[in-house]
């Protein structure tokens, strides 16, 4: 017998994971209470911006293998049901939001058929399943819950999911491991590592990676610092301890910092929870890691002051990408938009192009400009900001480009464009953690 999927929540996880399980077989439910949203990928559209995502998902719904609805009942006959909805950083506070995966599990429980598992995937404080499996057994003692932690990039979802670095479960039982891996049985059958692990583990997994990752990031950043103030060049640092195979290379990149949906409120949400277990101590270092990732964003803004003026009052600044990462059009807590924002604040005119971020961004700072084309969003511009590594960033002919602007100076808070040949190109150059020219 096939395995029967529902996944409650269809956001940016939840769809991938519909269309990602459809893909290998599966029948798949997707659920989500937004009738708007519903309607849309019914249609086969994605209502967001991932690269393969979109096309994947329709084909996967012209299959018949993949539909959607936005009643629980029509998921009773599933044997495994998915929770995939958000759980945000809480106002006034640092702690998860999680409204959202306590009233899935009150609405999916009732209805669940016996025998069936339900798998959390939403990031989540720890002891949070622990929580949820006595509420369960209060609903619906027959049905079972184990957690399956998603650790998706955005821009590479898809490949995520359906090519996975490694699996990992908690679980409470036999029963419940033997249906995760039928469900997995492709990625099992070309070796992906499978970590079985109880629940508290599960749950500690995603936000541990999530913070070693915001700890690496951060790290070259405070580098960075340190070689602006002695003349270094950070480049060449993080490309000479990147060697190391203690360390590694990947996310040595210095720059103005992580942004995005995940990352900043897990790392807050952690400590949130630590302090609720008494174990506040433990994280305390995450809070500088917050703050250096933050500082990273203030020090681009003072660099724009010390090429220009103090009082960026009417000065022209073009801004080179608004989404918080490249091969996505999220914005969520995005250093390049927070620095637009806050420089247009300083009384400067801001314009900004995005390859894929425009729409989310007009609505998210109205009061912005915004440009379809790259020579659209610099002409006439003081200065230039390159904010997200885009590829047609990457591409851009400096040369051509200074005949566009007012003034060719451009501030790479990437680090990834070819320094020489813009300096070359006649540009003022200046990237964090690396002398100007």
């Amino acid at each position: 017998m096939t395995l029967k999927v529902s996944v409650i929540g269809t956001g940016y996880l939840g769809a991938t994971h519909a269309a990602c399980i459809a893909s290998l077989g599966f029948s798949v439910i997707g659920l989500d209470l937004d009738s708007e949203k519903i309607a849309l990928l019914k249609q086969g559209k994605v209502p967001f911006y991932e690269p393969e995502l979109e096309e994947l998902l329709a084909a996967e719904i012209k299959s018949g293998r993949l539909s959607f609805t936005t009643s629980f009942n029509d998921l009773a006959d599933a044997d495994i049901h998915f929770i995939c909805v958000g759980t945000p950083q809480q106002e006034n506070s640092l702690a998860a939001d999680m409204r959202f995966v306590d009233s899935a599990l009150e609405a999916i429980a009732p209805v669940a058929k016996a025998g069936s598992l339900i798998v959390g995937k939403s990031t989540v404080p720890v002891g949070t399943a622990q929580r949820l499996s006595a509420r369960l057994t209060e609903i619906n003692p027959a049905v079972e819950l184990a957690w399956n932690p998603e650790f998706l990039r955005e821009g590479f979802a898809v490949e995520d999911t359906l090519r996975p670095n490694r699996l990992v479960v908690g679980v409470t039982s036999d029963a419940a491991e033997a249906k995760l891996k039928e469900l997995y049985k492709s990625n099992l059958d070309t070796n992906t590592p499978w970590v079985r692990a109880d629940l508290p583990t599960a749950e500690l997994v995603k936000v541990a990676a999530n913070s070693f990752l915001a700890t690496k990031i951060s790290f070259i950043n405070a580098m960075a610092e340190i070689c602006e103030a002695a003349g270094g060049d950070v480049t060449v640092l993080a490309k000479a301890i990147g060697y190391d195979p203690r360390i590694g290379s990947r996310f040595l990149q210095a720059g103005i910092g992580f942004g995005g949906g995940c990352l900043p409120k897990d790392i807050r949400a952690f400590m949130a929870r630590a302090g609720e277990l008494g174990a506040e101590q433990a994280l305390e270092f995450l809070r500088e890691i917050d703050s250096i990732n933050l500082r990273a964003r203030q020090r681009v803004i003072e660099l724009v002051r010390k090429d220009l003026t103090e009082d960026l009052t009417g000065k022209k600044i073009a801004v080179l990408g608004a989404a918080f990462k490249p091969d996505s059009d999220d914005v969520r807590d995005s250093p390049a938009l927070d620095i637009a924002a806050q420089i247009h604040a300083a009384g400067a005119i801001v314009t900004i192009h995005d390859p894929k971020a425009i729409r989310p961004a007009q609505k998210r700072f109205p009061a912005l400009k915004y440009a379809e084309s790259v020579d659209e969003c610099v002409a006439g511009a003081d200065l230039v900001l390159h904010l997200t590594e885009w590829k047609i960033y990457r591409e851009i002919d400096p040369v051509e480009l200074k005949k566009l602007v007012t003034n060719a100076i451009m501030i790479d808070g990437r680090n990834a464009l070819d320094r020489d040949k813009w300096i070359a190109a006649g540009w003022k150059f200046r990237a964090l953690g690396r002398a100007s020219n």
